[in-house]
């Protein structure tokens, strides 16, 4: 039975991270991947676009993928969010804040094909892909896995430690008796690419409507990504529409300070739910990204914390101080370091939906007032700006620009 120190279970753009911060430290690490990188049916790395902040692009180049990232992304210069039907907006200038960029946006399959060509030559790391976990014993010191594939039978691995990267519903989760609090939003996100008739100029607008927020993010090619939630019924109404259809109810929901909408492409959709767990570590066993904590969309956060979790778990892990990957002291100190970060972006997001979702009388009034302050106090634009490097705890030496160990 061949044995590892970290076994991470889904290849994802977090849990790929994670395998590829962990080569050459020293550490042998199996990294279980249910889908190849590079079918269409791997939903890690489809067309939807992820946002970027620089505390994130400083960790790619740390793990030295940016540099084939970076010709595919988009920078956001500029950040406006809107009241719709309201008069309250604020607005954020990249070079009013001393920064190039606020960050990027990128399609997620450029993500993946980045990461999964670097991973096909890292040092240390093994891979196990197209395959899946068929069941996860966990004792008090060791963990093992009998990985089904279509290569051959069922192998059975030990490891020091297993780290469930396998997403909201992670099966890794499950088997470590970790527990989950989903919280339902009734929203659905639709997503597609569009194009205007005129290119963006780096702005990235989040726009809160009666149904839900609607984000048009800068991409590439000149177009924008559009992230639109809406209650499931709406959504439902508005994807059976043509593509002239679509865009029409798109203009009239966002407006026309991106110009008019000409052209747009495949369209899909996801629900949109909190899903947190009780805890991010147990025996043997640590949960980062989404199996960790599952955030609306709102503000981009979502895969910048599970980026955050990757690379602070290497850092742990590949530490000297570290004799064993897997020991209590050592998730203890994981999860220490990351309680502030995370607990900080999830009130973040789950509280901006809740603010603009709330129509009692009066909560509108105040928070356009809100906004409009905001927009005119250049100490909370500069605090908001640094969001994208953590709320609280300290900072992965990846995101500061330094090697893991």
């Amino acid at each position: 039975m061949r044995k590892f120190d970290v076994a991470i279970v889904g290849g994802g753009m977090v849990g790929a991270s994670l395998a590829l911060a962990l080569s050459g430290t020293g550490r042998e690490v199996v990294l279980i991947e249910g889908v190849a990188p590079g079918s269409a049916a791997q939903p890690s790395f489809d067309d939807r676009s992820t946002a970027l902040g620089n505390a994130s692009r400083r960790i790619f180049e740390g793990l030295g993928v940016w540099g084939a990232m970076e010709p595919e992304a988009a920078a956001i210069r500029t950040i406006h969010v809107s009241d719709a039907g309201r008069f309250g907006f604020a607005r954020l200038n990249a070079a009013e804040q001393g920064i190039d960029a606020f960050g990027f946006i990128i399609a997620n399959r450029c993500i993946g094909a980045a990461l999964w060509t670097k991973l096909a030559e890292a040092q240390g790391v093994t891979l196990r892909v197209p395959a899946r976990p068929e069941s996860v014993e966990i004792t008090a010191d060791r963990v093992r896995l009998a990985i089904a594939s279509r290569a051959g039978p069922a192998e059975s691995i030990e490891a020091r430690l297993v780290v469930a990267a396998d997403g909201a519903h992670s099966s890794v989760r499950a088997a470590a008796g970790i527990g989950a609090d989903v919280e339902d939003y009734d929203q659905v996100a639709m997503v597609a690419n569009v194009r205007a008739d005129r290119p963006h100029d780096g702005t990235a607008y989040e726009r809160f409507t009666s149904s839900g927020p609607l984000a048009l993010l800068p991409v590439r090619d000149g177009g924008y990504g559009v992230v639109w939630s809406s209650a499931p019924a709406e959504a439902e109404r508005v994807l059976a529409l043509s593509d002239e259809e679509f865009l029409g109810e798109l203009q009239a929901r966002f407006g026309w300070r991106a110009g008019a909408f000409t052209r747009i492409g495949k369209r899909a959709s996801y629900p949109l739910k909190l899903t947190r767990a009780a805890t991010t570590v147990a025996t043997r066993a640590v949960l980062i990204g989404n199996a960790a904590q599952a955030l609306h969309p709102v503000a981009g956060q979502g895969f910048n914390l599970g980026l955050r979790d990757a690379a602070m778990l290497a850092e742990v892990v590949a530490s000297p101080q570290t004799d064993d990957p897997g020991s209590a002291e050592a998730l203890a100190r994981f999860e220490a370091w990351r309680a502030g970060d995370r607990s900080g972006v999830i009130r973040f997001t789950d509280g901006l939906i809740k603010l603009f979702g709330d129509a009692r009388p009066g909560v509108g009034l105040a928070r356009n007032v809100g906004l409009l302050l905001f927009d005119l106090t250049p100490p909370a634009k500069s605090a908001l700006a640094r969001v994208s490097a953590g709320f609280a705890g300290p900072s992965p030496r990846l995101a500061r620009g330094l090697a893991v160990r």
